[in-house]
């Protein structure tokens, strides 16, 4: 079991919107004060969506490549740029997120059920990600929200060798409607048939959040939460902020006697430079 905690927050997501929940980090200012409240809580990565004016999803390269350099500027915190962005959003678009040169990036591997939309990854788009990050050394996170998208990751590591800096990192998305379930059965199902190299994270979506956090610790993996993720702490509680969620991912692990990582400590995990 690993004997530290790394701890990614995802702040926005692409799907929420803000006149529904006023708290979402949606501006810039706005992102870069979440990003540091939440490194002072226990974050050593922020999983970053943008938006644009209207509210949507943004991938525009230049807005995204100043909130990499004003998210460096003000923390130490691994930026993982989405290359999932919306639903609606254009394989061109979401293979240019990667020209923003962030520190790692997400990696969904394959197609899903997302509640009432169709999330699509296929085969051609994994690959151009892929081979792209090898490219320019950025860590992929491949991201799972089904048992087939473990066969996914074993098919791109098979076929094109290992990503930058030889570190298989993966995040298990649990709680999707339409996906897998946010149980403890299903967590054991995806880290049994993970490549044994491989380090994970795991996200629990609404109320799936804390059995799925207890879950990963136990079997010494590793945390996302956020706003993107999960908008209550329970019944009837929103979330303040970011942050709040954070510390509560921080306070589960130091109970499990698995502190939090620091970002330095996180890039050493993960063979970043």
């Amino acid at each position: 079991m690993t004997a530290a905690t790394m701890i990614t927050v995802a702040p926005t997501g692409a799907e929420t919107a803000k006149a529904d929940v006023p708290a979402l980090p949606t501006t810039l200012d706005e992102l870069v004060a979440t990003a540091k409240a939440c490194a002072a809580a226990g974050a050593a990565m922020i999983h970053v969506h943008l938006r644009d004016a209207a509210d949507r999803s943004c991938l525009d390269v230049g807005a995204l490549r100043e909130a990499v350099a004003a998210i460096r500027a003000e923390t130490e915190l691994i930026v993982q740029l989405s290359t999932g962005g919306g639903v609606e959003d254009s394989f061109v678009d979401r293979i240019a997120v990667l020209d923003a040169d962030p520190d790692s990036c997400s990696l969904t591997c394959g197609t899903v059920n997302f509640g009432d939309s169709v999330f699509a990854n296929p085969w051609p788009l994994m690959v151009e990600l892929y081979t792209r990050c090898q490219d320019r050394g950025i860590l992929p996170e491949f991201e799972l929200f089904d048992l087939g998208h473990v066969a996914n990751l074993k098919r791109l590591l098979d076929s094109y060798g290992p990503p930058p800096g030889d570190r298989v990192h993966a995040d298990l998305v649990l709680g999707v409607p339409g996906a897998l379930p946010g149980t403890t059965e299903a967590l054991v199902a995806v880290v049994a048939a993970l490549p044994a190299e491989a380090t994970w994270s795991a996200t629990g979506i609404g109320r799936s959040t804390l059995p799925v956090a207890l879950a990963a610790l136990s079997a010494g993996g590793h945390l996302r939460v956020g706003m993107e993720d999960t908008l209550n702490l329970g019944p009837g509680s929103p979330v303040r902020d970011n942050a709040e969620l954070v510390e509560r991912a921080a306070s589960l692990a130091a109970a499990a006697q698995r502190p939090v990582m620091s970002p330095a400590q996180a890039r050493e995990f993960l063979g970043l430079e």
